[in-house]
């Protein structure tokens, strides 16, 4: 299993409007075919501004398969036409979990935790 962690950076004051934007329009469809949501954050202290996604995944292959399917959306499409402007920055790593990760390299049963 891996881990993507993508961090997005907003123009000050947007993150309240890409959150309900999100909410109301790209979190169902973004959830049904990346699948496997670890956890969707924003920034209190530190770097402001900021939302913190981790998404899981068999492999780079599967990432790689299941992010065409996003992509290929008209509905995600229209969806990013609207966001993107609010966006300043994109960040994605993957990460692979050590042995003693709580969420480890044990199999993952494709639902959020």
């Amino acid at each position: 299993m891996i881990v993507e962690e993508r961090i997005y950076t907003f123009h000050p004051g947007k993150v309240p409007l890409f959150m309900a934007a999100y909410d109301s329009r790209g979190r169902e469809l973004q959830c049904r075919i990346l699948g496997r949501l670890l956890g969707y954050f924003t920034s209190e202290f530190g770097e402001q501004n900021q939302t913190v996604h981790l998404w899981a995944y068999d492999s780079l292959a599967d990432r790689t398969e299941r992010r065409a399917r996003l992509v290929a959306e008209p509905e995600w499409r229209n969806f990013l036409a609207e966001v993107l402007p609010m966006i300043i920055r994109q960040e994605s790593r993957i990460l692979t979990p050590t042995h003693f990760s709580p969420i480890g390299l044990r199999a993952y049963d494709g639902e959020s935790v």
